[in-house]
């Protein structure tokens, strides 16, 4: 049988492995545009599956960039930088300028300044070793600055390619259609129309008659929450709407649930505000130290959800991790799920999130 290509992410159609890039159900074939399980569930259910992609494989893929001359076009979340950026990027991309998007900008708070958060984005890019042209904002989802963000990348790329790379849940796919959308009036063409892919599903999208965009996988950074819940749950845990910061005063001995996913304990220090950023769904509960381990063993998936049975049943045991803020306006970041703000420096915390989830200490966004 002649290979066929994905309409959607550009993998080669297969039926055999439901694990596997490009896997559709045998029925699949009889439609006229055929897309693979995945592009099917994001496109129809606007769910995000990961793609067992090896480090290698990824590596490759930008080492192919690196070859060539274009401009990069890193996106990552804003909502979790942390998680959602790609380290050693200059380094794998060669010598090709890099334009760093953040994206979600509407789940922040709308007191949050802008121009701070751009600063902030460049400042962390370039502690991660990565000196970006320039740093833009939108909403990909409610297309906001992608207009802005049009120009610019014409204006960087100077007539040459332009390669989008990003993790998983970024929203990648999401703005290249909005971006699409506004130039063409094609609806959804990442996942309707044909873009023949290359090694490891690049989606070629012409700009001129020299040269195009291409959309690239979603890198898989294994220490994020959302690699470890249902789709279900992580409808709850992903932010739709701007983000209504909860303060907890708490004293010494006191512990916040964030679900069942996360939990934050306050070891010792004078009372202290605890300034939450989760998704407005996600249920957080206090309760006293001495006590918090009883909760959990007796409401799991109850009074502490999410998770849900599913969640449940693949979650790794939570791991204690001992801090100690030092500063004042620290952010304790649990990767992919959301942060809380330390206005006040000089206490000791215990975090206890599912093994493999990574959590950051940093000076704080807002």
């Amino acid at each position: 049988m002649a290979e066929i290509q994905c309409q959607g992410c550009g993998a080669t159609i297969q039926t055999t492995d439901p694990e596997q890039p490009g896997y559709a159900p045998a029925s699949a074939l009889e439609r006229e545009d055929i897309i693979c399980k995945r592009c099917f569930r994001l496109k129809h259910y606007n769910e995000v599956q990961d793609v067992p992609y090896q480090d290698d494989d990824f590596l490759e893929m930008l080492n192919q960039i690196s070859h060539t001359k274009g401009l990069v076009v890193q996106i990552v979340d804003i909502f979790d930088f942390n998680g959602s950026f790609i380290s050693g990027m200059k380094r794998l991309t060669g010598n090709n300028p890099v334009i760093l998007v953040g994206n979600k900008m509407d789940v922040l708070p709308k007191s949050v300044n802008p121009g701070k958060v751009k600063l902030w984005l460049k400042r962390s890019a370039k502690e991660h070793g990565l000196e970006v042209e320039d740093v833009y904002l939108i909403s990909a989802e409610k297309n906001q600055g992608i207009e802005e963000l049009s120009r610019a990348i014409d204006r960087y790329r100077n007539g040459k390619d332009v390669y989008v790379v990003g993790t998983t849940n970024v929203g990648k796919s999401t703005f290249i259609n909005t971006l699409i959308s506004n130039t063409s009036g094609v609806k959804d063409a990442i996942t309707t129309s044909y873009f023949p892919g290359t090694t490891l599903g690049f989606i070629d999208i012409p700009l001129d008659e020299q040269s195009s965009l291409f959309d690239t996988p979603g890198v898989i950074h294994r220490h994020q929450m959302a690699h470890y819940v249902s789709d279900k749950d992580l409808k709850i845990i992903t932010p739709r709407k701007e983000v209504k910061p909860k303060v907890y005063q708490l004293n010494e001995q006191q512990t916040l649930y964030f679900g069942g996913l996360a939990r934050l304990d306050f070891e010792a220090g004078d009372r202290t505000s605890f300034v939450c950023y989760f998704s407005n769904e996600l249920n957080i509960h206090r309760t006293k130290l001495e006590k918090a381990d009883e909760l959990y063993d007796q409401h799991l998936g109850e009074l502490l959800f999410p998770p849900d049975k599913e969640t449940i049943s693949q979650l790794p045991p939570l791991k204690r991790q001992e801090l100690k803020i030092r500063e004042n306006k620290t952010d304790i970041v649990f990767s992919g799920l959301g942060w809380v703000t330390v206005p006040e420096g000089g206490i000791s915390v215990t975090v206890h999130v599912p093994e493999g989830v990574k959590v950051s200490l940093r000076d704080s966004l807002i």
